[in-house]
């Protein structure tokens, strides 16, 4: 599975960015895609996931981080095999390297990081 991430830039307080994460590969193998970020000096975080195995009975549920509850969305687009994190209201705390990730049985796949830079 190879995840390719897109979308990140610098945007003012209070603004919107949409992430985009495309997969290519064993795609049929997902269960699962998120977005995790890492701020500097911190931890990697859990930001948002998604359920994206059609045979789950969760499918399409989702799964969101306290702190972005409310002003940020993850979505799949199925056809494109890829998913979005649609983020708004953005503060100077989402300042981070955003990584998305797919999770195939027990094994993790990270796409390259795109960076978010908010400024106050």
């Amino acid at each position: 599975v190879q995840l390719q991430a897109s979308g990140g830039g610098l945007v003012q307080a209070g603004g919107s960015l949409r992430l985009s994460c495309a997969a290519s590969g064993s795609i049929f193998t997902i269960k699962a895609m998120g977005w995790h970020r890492q701020a500097p000096g911190k931890q990697r975080e859990l930001v948002a996931t998604v359920i994206t195995d059609g045979g789950s009975t969760n499918y399409g549920s989702t799964n969101y981080a306290d702190s972005v509850k409310g002003r940020f969305t993850i979505v799949r687009d199925n056809t494109k095999n890829t998913v979005y994190l649609q983020m708004n209201s953005l503060k100077p705390d989402d300042t981070a390297v955003y990584y998305c990730s797919a999770l195939v049985r027990f094994t993790t796949y990270w796409g390259q990081g795109t960076l978010v830079t908010v400024s106050s």
